[in-house]
């Protein structure tokens, strides 16, 4: 884990792979819980039987939208931000899947510190993202997330 505590220290880390976070697994009852909430309950994702005969992925898969709502929480478990009185999920830009993520797979974001602007108080930074699935080569998904800061 890193920690950052300013804006400098976050400057120094523009162009660099800052770490993966721990693995975590997408499991079925996750799947359902988020097909729920979101009123996505398409077979593909929550038919387990059907898309174990069916699917080209003999299994079901999670939704795109789970995989890019982890990014958060996977992203606290690489980068401590410290002396901040706010913080924002400011946008995503450029995602690509590459590959679906299987029930019962474990994934895990490798971040890459891309820019780091200065807009008058605010701190703007782009997270290069990657969802890796373990034992694959090919990842779920690529892109860059942006944060807001307000440093205190």
């Amino acid at each position: 884990m890193i920690i950052i505590n300013n804006f400098m220290e976050y400057k120094s880390l523009e162009g660099q792979m800052v770490g993966s976070s721990n693995w975590h697994i997408i499991d079925q009852k996750q799947i359902n819980r988020f097909a729920e909430t979101t009123l996505d309950d398409q077979w593909i994702h929550t038919n387990e039987e059907r898309a174990e005969k069916e699917s080209p992925y003999c299994s079901t898969i999670a939704h795109g939208y789970l995989t890019l709502s982890l990014i958060p929480y996977l992203w606290k478990q690489i980068a401590e931000v410290r002396n901040i009185s706010m913080e924002v999920n400011y946008g995503i830009e450029n995602f690509r899947f590459g590959q679906p993520v299987k029930a019962n797979d474990k994934v895990r974001l490798e971040a890459t510190i891309k820019s780091v602007q200065n807009l008058k108080g605010t701190v703007k930074v782009m997270v290069g993202a990657k969802l890796m699935i373990k034992d694959q080569v090919k990842s779920a998904y690529t892109g860059d997330v942006v944060f807001l800061y307000h440093f205190s």
